[in-house]
């Protein structure tokens, strides 16, 4: 694509965006600042049905969108999903791989079944959900990826072993892909953000004093709101990023930085208020 002017670098007019995992939480999020950016967009789900709602709000917004299903833990439903996007759509020129899951167990509980639905949702199908995207990618010499992290990239929470595993796992893939496809055009880069409400954490937010201690521990003092992601989705799906690659952009509000709590263990150190 031919260089923007400064003030056209966070313009997605004219571009197609594919958000995998659209019918709820983050995946609808990140959407709805790419078509109000000006994309298109491409949203999966596991059933047709269950974004076809959110499918007419963007429509809404004066956006074209297709609807897809894609399970990404099955082979065939990736295959037949590449295969479907390439027949309708000349170019994608955005993937985010948001599609994902956990499972909340103490790590002696975990059973092999939950390793896997983890980790081959959100690690094995990113792979190879993104590797269907940027063959046609590689095509046109232009793509952009933004593999969907977490707080969890860099730091470990009990009682969501696989789910760190396999965010961690993200961070390194985002980094391999974006020196195996450089070359064509195609930036890699991973969006992390820190805690946000949504589907797969709703029971902790429903203790208050759990949200107390959760906003303690943030130097912003808040969980994350739905446009606080709208930024930097923007910003890696964009020509404003187009010499970042392999990054991962935490979206956290600080608290990956563990200042509250270094600073709590000082002053609460012997001889600390001396």
């Amino acid at each position: 694509m031919s260089e923007a002017p400064a003030e056209n670098l966070f313009d997605l007019s004219g571009q197609t965006a594919l958000v995998t995992g659209a019918s709820r939480g983050l995946g609808q999020y990140l959407a709805r600042a790419l078509a109000r950016a000006g994309a298109d967009l491409i949203l999966t789900s596991r059933s047709n049905a269950d974004i076809a709602p959110f499918a007419e709000e963007i429509r809404a917004m004066g956006r074209s969108v297709h609807t897809l299903d894609l399970d990404v833990r099955e082979r065939e439903s990736i295959e037949d999903f590449g295969a479907a996007v390439h027949d309708f759509s000349p170019q994608v020129h955005i993937l985010v791989n948001n599609a994902g899951c956990n499972v909340r167990k103490p790590a002696l509980e975990v059973t092999w079944e939950d390793w896997n639905l983890v980790l081959d949702t959100n690690l094995r199908g990113s792979f190879f959900v993104a590797q269907q995207i940027a063959r046609g990618m590689a095509r046109h010499g232009y793509g952009r990826i933004v593999n969907i992290g977490s707080v969890t990239s860099v730091a470990g929470y009990a009682g969501i072993g696989p789910y760190c595993a396999s965010r961690g796992g993200i961070r390194q893939l985002t980094m391999s892909l974006a020196d195996d496809w450089g070359h064509y055009g195609i930036t890699v880069n991973c969006l992390a953000p820190g805690w946000f409400r949504t589907a797969q954490n709703q029971i902790l937010y429903d203790d208050p004093e759990w949200v107390e201690y959760l906003t303690d521990r943030i130097p912003l003092k808040r969980p994350g709101q739905p446009n606080d992601l709208d930024g930097a989705v923007v910003f890696l799906a964009s020509e404003a990023s187009r010499y970042v690659t392999g990054q991962m952009l935490l979206v956290d509000g600080g608290i990956s930085t563990g200042a509250v709590r270094a600073t709590r263990r000082a002053s609460a150190a012997p001889g600390a208020q001396q």
